[in-house]
């Protein structure tokens, strides 16, 4: 993989390599990159991901290339501004954002007290006078989204140049560090901002490495997507109270009680075609939006000088500008698009996606930029098919399929005619490198096949479920990383593994996902119960986890309005849906949160399946054949006493360190 990764470095080829749970897939990019002397921006699907990067593999790699390459490399952390404490926010200061009704800040010190919000607010004042970086990962003690909403910032929020705290500013010291940087550390959700929306939030450079790039196409429609709820439409509204004049402002809040007027009727679900109503509203937002940013720019010349009333005309415009683009996007969609409406509390919220995001992949990213991709699942039935196209990367007609082979990136005619113009073509390779564990002799799997159909008896199966949950745990001695198809399900596990017996069981939502897989790695009798964050990511080798139970076959939600499209168009255009939309990114997390349990030469464990249709139903050998080859355990008494043997024998726990409120950003 290291020779791989070197070799499309430099030649400026694409690289799509899979690299199974315990090749050291991390360094196989990470060594090339630093080695390079190019810019590398390593993207990656999770914080938590990013975390093992910067305060685990790259400080020791550092250390060991240095002396080799007759340099230091450097590295850097980048995150969204949202991650980080804005001091405007933090100290009341007059470049705050103007705080809705119930915000915090027009209150005494003593009334904030009186509330957890108010102290929570408090403690991270507190944390901000001591705190070298701002960084929201390293507060020492939990925080609930919406304390952290009050000392921090968006992009869209931010003074930028024009605050007052500029030159302290954590957000902007992190960027500055990481435009020094040899290697960046970011995340897919900030690759595909700086990617599709012109705004750039990373440096430039020479190439990408997408980490777990299995899940990118998620992020990138993310980023390519438009939504417009009641939420963002009185903001905007609100915040040009004083800028525009009295007729303005009253069509800005007639087009807002319109669409408030549609958005309260509209059923969530995918909308084939908005109704004339509907339609109406939104251009009214659109036209009205924009008129109020036109009025605001021309009496921006009335204020030069006044950096901060510059400022909040900027952020009044801002809003607007973006509330009319999604109001146009979701009236005027692409054939290649959806539109579809989610639950916002009362009401709902209209938002548009692309079917696919390939064809933008292609140009946006892969067409500038050299490209290694990489993860533990991107073949589909030994295939790397569906990944190329997932990715934007065409499979030339008749080419070979084998390691390295080397892929032309467009259709032959379009070769040619590059070719002719004398132009170089975008070319990609593969590569499968394997896994260094013996999984048949380390680990097995087994499917509770006696179980209900979760599909046709949910109630039966769930009370089955908890049921052998407990035999399972309590076999194992805990050692267990329960990973549940629903944050519900997973509760009532944890709940009913609770009531019998006296295990340390650690529900994700209780403390921030960092510390619960350092408490989990840190004592054998803890078990860590999770969803969906949790099938990927989570790299406990060792005693600490010896038993993974998965409770379904990870299919997304069957009325989720985006698959529900997009299965439509793959039975218009004669496909089958399920095989092309349902199975694949099923498969995908399958294998991924199986792949949890071996993390080391030396780990033992077993995998069990709490869904039978593994066993059952007739697209499950596909499913199985994205598996680890496991050995295929046949009895639930057999796997209770291997679980009893794997734990009498289980060495101890493997040191873990401090914990990540204590780590220091390196870099």
């Amino acid at each position: 993989m290291v020779a791989a990764v070197a070799r499309a470095l430099n030649s400026g080829e694409h690289l799509l390599v899979q690299a199974g749970t315990g090749t050291g897939k991390s360094l196989g990019y990470l060594v090339p990159a630093l080695a390079s002397g190019k810019r590398v921006v390593v993207a990656t699907a999770t914080k938590a991901l990013q975390a093992q990067l910067v305060d685990k593999d790259l400080p020791r790699l550092v250390t060991a290339l240095a002396p080799v390459l007759g340099r230091t490399p450097t590295y850097a952390l980048a995150k969204g501004r949202g991650n980080y404490l804005c001091l405007q926010q933090v100290h009341g200061g007059p470049g705050a954002r103007v705080e809705e009704p119930e915000g915090l800040f027009d209150v005494t010190p003593d009334a904030l007290s009186q509330s957890s919000l108010g102290s929570q607010v408090l403690r991270l004042r507190e944390w901000a006078e001591d705190t070298g970086t701002g960084d929201r990962d390293e507060v020492p003690f939990p925080v609930p989204d919406r304390a952290w909403r009050q000392v921090s910032v968006s992009a869209r929020e931010c003074l930028g140049a024009k605050c007052p705290d500029r030159v302290d500013c954590f957000s902007e010291r992190a960027r500055e560090a990481a435009r020094q940087a040899d290697v960046v550390v970011a995340n897919h959700t900030l690759l595909a901002l700086d990617v599709f929306t012109g705004v750039q939030v990373l440096p430039e450079r020479d190439a990408v490495v997408l980490d777990e790039a299995h899940e990118f196409v998620s992020s990138v429609t993310d980023a390519l997507s438009h939504e417009l709820a009641g939420a963002d439409v009185k903001r905007a509204v609100a915040a040009t109270a004083t800028l525009v004049d009295a007729a303005t402002q009253q069509r800005l809040e007639d087009a807002r009680d319109g669409l408030e007027g549609v958005l309260g009727i509209l059923s969530p679900g995918w909308v084939r075609s908005l109704d004339r109503h509907s339609l109406d509203a939104l251009a009214l937002v659109e036209v009205a939006a924009t008129a109020a940013c036109s009025q605001i720019t021309k009496g921006m010349a009335d204020v030069q000088g006044d950096d901060l009333e510059l400022a909040r005309r900027e952020r009044a415009r801002a809003g607007l500008t973006a509330v009319a683009e999604a109001a146009r996007e979701i009236g005027t969609p692409s054939v290649s698009s959806a539109v579809y409406a989610l639950a916002d509390g009362a009401t709902t919220r209209l938002r548009v996606s692309p079917l696919g995001v390939g064809d933008a992949l292609a140009t946006g990213l892969f067409g500038d930029t050299t490209v290694v991709a990489t993860s533990a699942t991107l073949t589909l039935g030994g295939s790397f098919r569906h990944a190329a196209t997932q990715l934007g990367l065409t499979w030339l007609a008749g080419s070979p399929v084998g390691e390295g082979e080397r892929h032309d990136g467009r259709e032959p005619a379009a070769v040619e005619e590059v070719l002719a113009d004398d132009e170089p073509s975008s070319r990609w390779r593969h590569l499968d490198v394997g896994s260094p564990f013996a999984y048949a002799t380390q680990s097995q799997l087994w499917v509770a096949r006696h179980l209900p159909d979760p599909g046709r008896m949910g109630v039966s199966w769930a009370q089955a479920v908890d049921e052998l949950l407990i035999e399972l745990v309590q076999a194992a001695g805990g050692r267990t990383l329960g990973l549940f198809s629903s944050t519900a399900a997973a509760a009532r596990a944890a709940a009913a593994v609770r009531a019998v017996t006296n295990l340390p069981i650690l529900l994700q939502g209780e403390d921030s996902p960092g510390a619960l897989q350092h408490r989990f790695a840190a004592d054998a009798r803890t078990c860590l119960f999770g969803t969906r964050s949790f099938w990927q990511g989570v790299d406990t080798p060792g005693s600490a986890c010896q038993l993974v139970v998965v409770d379904r076959i990870p299919f997304g939600h069957v009325d989720d309005p985006l698959s529900r499209a997009r299965l439509a168009a793959a039975s218009d255009a004669g496909r089958n849906g399920f095989l092309e939309v349902t199975l694949p990114p099923a498969a995908v997390l399958l294998a991924q949160g199986t792949g949890r349990l071996i993390r080391s030469t030396t780990d033992r464990g077993v995998v069990v399946v709490l869904d039978p249709r593994l066993e059952t139903a007739g697209y499950a050998g596909i499913l199985r054949s994205s598996l680890p080859p496991f050995y295929r355990a046949r009895s639930k008494e057999a796997v209770l006493a291997s679980l009893r043997a794997i734990d009498a024998s289980a060495p101890p726990v493997r040191p873990v360190g401090p914990p990540p409120s204590q780590r220091r950003r390196a870099g």
